[in-house]
């Protein structure tokens, strides 16, 4: 582990079996680890470093690649329950015991599932702009690899409202992901972002029976973090895993889409602190 910021962290590995995980780990050594998973086609270059360097102030930082995924070799699994299993192998390798999560949209979806079948293993979640397994409009039906070509029109058409002050803030948050030069991730390949799509339209499925069943065995305490216009995964699912999850706090920001924490970075970070130190 490292002091360093997300733009100098050099990529390191750990190998479980048949699969290599990319990873970096940094900010302030000691104390519980804060575990990042990120969204649909995303690698490490994909976190904001306004976000993740505003908690590396405070916190052990670890970004990972899931299996199939940017550095990381494998198949990219086509559940979340999958990948879930992948990131426990991951946090096993590094002896991780005990840590807090901060899951981004389908990292969201492996953070409750992580939370649900190894409680032991998580103090607190932080959940952006995800939704329960089953949520209502998760389909994923308007998601398809073929954006990832033109990958800053999906990211400013996705992340932020046509708003000015969030277009403005959209276009700060690209410049934002250039900063880091060397030692660059791995693209994602069209067949992980195949096989990820496939796993978040199976976790949008509703079910036939207990739709909300799973988030009332959760009791980590959580947070979260939604865009009042979010267009991936409608605002309505925010106010679901707040109804169904025993000891969640709510923040939704206004004027923002799929990318309020990095809108809304300032402020996140202070709920955020808070959240976590309380």
């Amino acid at each position: 582990m490292s002091n360093d910021a997300q733009e100098t962290a050099r990529t390191q590995f750990v190998q479980v079996g048949d699969v290599r995980f990319a990873y970096r780990r940094f900010g302030r050594p000691g104390g519980l680890p804060l575990l990042f998973l990120n969204y649909f086609a995303a690698n490490m270059d994909d976190w904001d470093p306004k976000v993740t360097n505003g908690f590396a102030a405070e916190r052990d930082v670890i970004l990972v690649d899931n299996a199939g995924v940017g550095g990381s070799t494998g198949e990219t699994p086509s559940t979340v329950a999958a990948m879930t299993k992948d990131c426990v192998d991951f946090c096993r390798a590094l002896d991780l015991k005990s840590f807090d999560v901060v899951g981004f949209s389908l990292g969201g979806m492996i953070a409750q599932q992580l939370v649900f079948e190894y409680p032991d293993m998580i103090r607190r979640i932080i959940l952006l702009g995800t939704g329960p397994r089953g949520g209502e409009g998760m389909t994923f039906t308007e998601l398809s690899p073929d954006e990832l070509a033109d990958p800053v029109a999906l990211l400013m058409n996705a992340f932020f409202t046509p708003s000015e002050a969030s277009k403005a803030a959209g276009q700060a948050y690209i410049e934002r992901l250039k900063l880091r030069v060397a030692d660059r991730d791995a693209p994602v390949s069209m067949k992980a972002a195949s096989a990820q799509l496939e796993a978040l339209r199976e976790w949008g499925a509703i079910p036939s029976t207990d739709r909300y069943a799973m988030l009332a065995r959760i009791h980590q305490r959580t947070l979260i973090v939604h865009g009042s216009k979010d267009i991936v995964v409608l605002p309505i699912n925010a106010f679901l895993l707040a109804q169904h999850l025993p000891d969640a706090q709510l923040v939704m920001y206004p004027d923002a889409s799929h990318g309020a924490q990095s809108q809304h970075a300032e402020i996140f970070l202070e709920h955020a602190r808070l959240f976590l130190s309380e």
